[in-house]
Parts: structure tokens; sequence; C-alpha cells
């Protein structure tokens, strides 16, 4: 069950980034603006946060199995939205159910990870999400300079992957038992244990600084090197978002043993010079600077995301697990999608390039506070 759960959480977030080396294309064939591309986005990450906030708690009550189930379900019906989308309309909706997809199977197949392997949960949980996103980014890219037809293509490469878990599910055992309380769990509310809250207010600054981070680059990274660094091959985008998820993953495979205050403070520093670094990439119109303040970037993002979930998971009991993760995932998806948004209405009035300056440099400020927050911590 720790592999079903590890490749089905990594193909669901590979699902989600798969879009993003083909907001050029939809930018040429449907004519959206900047901010259409972070309409598009926000629209997912909301409904994902309807998601976590309604189902996000189910799987304690009503067995992993079945919240998995749904969640697969909903991949696969995005994948064929997707794969027929022919205008703005039809691809918010297919972002939408997306983002449900996420928000339902997320945390029940982390809590699974957790249920069948306690001791490198917290890893597995860590790594998941960003190897995910890099291989739909990097997948994407490639299907879209190598492969015909890639806005058709790559969704029914995914689609036949999301089947095969499917078929695969019917076959792994229930790592819960059930109890009551399934529909009281469906009213919107974040379940933050009581003995977890103060490790949740030490990470929130940090969380937000990543993920804000990961909202600009999976929304509006390939409309910035296209447009202020004049590159028009489609798939670079694509792949400097890639670079910053790898990063992120070999990071928490190598950094997996210092303590959670460690990582955090390493985690910060890294992810203010990282982005420090691209935003004078994109200043000097080097892809290649850009490049490398991605991975500066990412091994920032890596270190921080483990640091916060190896303070956050050990707080919580088996039954609340799933509850916590969906808790900690509402602030990371709100700050994954809301700065983005504001970034996309302010694009029109003070320019694209202008609108990254300033997106990043809130997202330093916000890495130096923590950093500065876990020194005094460490002391």
């Amino acid at each position: 069950m720790t592999a079903f759960s590890f490749a089905g959480a990594a193909l669901v977030a590979a699902s989600s980034s798969a879009v993003t080396p083909l907001y050029r294309l939809y930018q040429q064939s449907m004519h959206l603006s900047p901010l259409m591309i972070t309409l598009v986005f926000a629209v997912y990450a909301i409904s994902l946060l309807v998601a976590l906030l309604t189902v996000g708690g189910l799987s304690d009550y009503i067995g992993r199995r079945p919240v998995i189930l749904g969640g697969l379900l909903l991949n696969a019906i995005a994948m064929v939205l997707f794969s027929y989308a022919s205008d703005v309309g039809q691809l918010i909706l297919a972002r939408a159910v997306q983002g449900l997809c996420v928000g339902t199977a997320t945390t029940a197949l982390g809590a699974a990870i957790l249920d069948t392997d306690r001791k490198r949960g917290p890893l597995l949980n860590s790594v998941t999400a960003f190897l995910g996103l890099m291989v739909g980014a990097l997948g994407a890219a490639a299907l879209v300079t190598f492969a015909p037809d890639p806005l058709h293509l790559v969704y029914e490469v995914l689609f036949a992957l999301t089947a095969v878990m499917i078929v695969l599910l019917f076959v792994m055992p229930e790592t819960v038992s059930r109890k009551s309380g399934a529909l009281a769990s469906l009213r919107p509310h974040v379940r933050v244990p009581s003995q977890s809250r103060a490790a949740l207010l030490r990470v929130a600054p940090a969380t937000v600084a990543t993920w804000a981070l990961g909202g600009f680059s999976l929304s509006l990274m390939p409309t910035v090197v296209a447009t202020t660094m004049g590159v028009s091959a489609p798939w670079v985008g694509g792949v400097v978002v890639a670079t910053l998820m790898l990063a992120a993953a070999l990071t928490v495979a190598a950094l997996r043993q210092l303590p959670a205050q460690r990582l955090l403070v390493i985690g910060t520093a890294a992810l203010s010079l990282g982005v420090l670094v691209s935003l004078l990439g994109i200043w000097q119109h080097s892809v290649a600077m850009l490049f490398a303040g991605s991975v500066i970037a990412g091994f920032g993002f890596g270190a921080s995301f483990a640091g916060s979930l190896s303070t956050l998971l050990p707080t919580a009991e088996a039954h609340q697990r799933a509850g916590l993760l969906a808790a900690f995932y509402v602030l990371s998806y709100l700050a994954f999608s809301l700065p983005a948004l504001a970034a996309g209405v302010a694009v029109p009035y003070a320019g694209l390039a202008v609108v990254a300056y300033v997106y990043g440099a809130v997202v330093i400020l916000l890495a130096i506070m923590s950093m500065i927050a876990s020194l005094r911590g460490e002391r």
C-alpha cells in the first residue's frame, strides 16, 4: 500500500503540473492574457481548497480506499475535459475538477503512506509532491517539443496511467477502520489537533513563502520566460519549473536526517538566495541564470517543506493525520493561489517584469522573516 500511495500521490501531482508547459499553446489558441492564465490557475486552487475543507479528513472516518478511488475518478474526468477543451470556459471547468481531485486524493494518499510506513512517511510525503510536479512539467514539456498534438496526447497518457491506478486500487488493503462521524466531518472547517497548533504557527511563514513561489512558477513562469526574456520555445518554461521541483525533491532526500529546525533555517536561506538569482536572470535576460536560481530556490523549497512536515506530522495521532494534512494544505494552497492571482491582476497595470520583481521581493522578505524566527528557535 505504501508504494501504491506514493505512486498515486505522484500521479495526481504530475497531472496538475502537466498543464504548465501547455499554457503558451493555450495562450496562442485561445488568446489568453496573463490574467486569464492566473484565473484558470486560481480556480484550480480554490476548488482544491473546497475539497480539502470538506472531504480532506473524510478518509479518517470511512477509510482510505473509498476516498482515493473518488480522487482517481475525478482525475480521469479532468483528463477527458482537458483533452476536449476548446475555449477558456472549458479549460476552467477542467481545472476546477482537477482541483477537486487533488484536494480529495492528496490527504488520503498521504495519510495512507503514514499508516503503512510511519518511519519513512514524512520523507515520502515530502518527496511525492515535488517528484510528481517535476515529472508532470518535464513530461509535458517533452511531449510539447517532440510529440504531435500535445494538447491531447499529454492528457491521454495521464488518463491511461490513472486507469491503471484505479484497477490496482481494488487489490490494495485498507489501512484504517471505519468510525462514526463521517457526515459531521464534511462540514467545512479546518481540523488542527490542539497539540499541533503551535507547530503549525511556527512553520506558517516558511510555508507561505515557498508555496507562493510555487504558485507563481506553475502559473506565470512560462509567460515570464516567453515575454520578458524573449524565449519562444514553449518547453523552456516547463523545464524551468521541472528544475525547481527536481531540486526540491533531491534536497528532501539528501537532507532527510537533519533536524526539522535546521531544515527550516537552511531552506529559507536558500530560498531567498535562489529567488534573488532568478530575478537577476530575468533582469539580465539570462536563461542560464534563471535556471541557476531555480536550482537554488528548489533546494530551499525542498528543505523548507521537509522541515515543515517533519515539525508537524509527529504531533498528530493516527486518526488525526488526514485532518492535519488537510489544514496544512489549506494554508499551502492559499499561499499557492492568492498571490499568483494578485500578480495576474497587476500585470496589465505594472507589466510582467515589474510584477515578477515585486513578487520575488515579497517572497524573499517572508523567507528572511522565517529564517530569523527559526534561528531564534534553534538557540
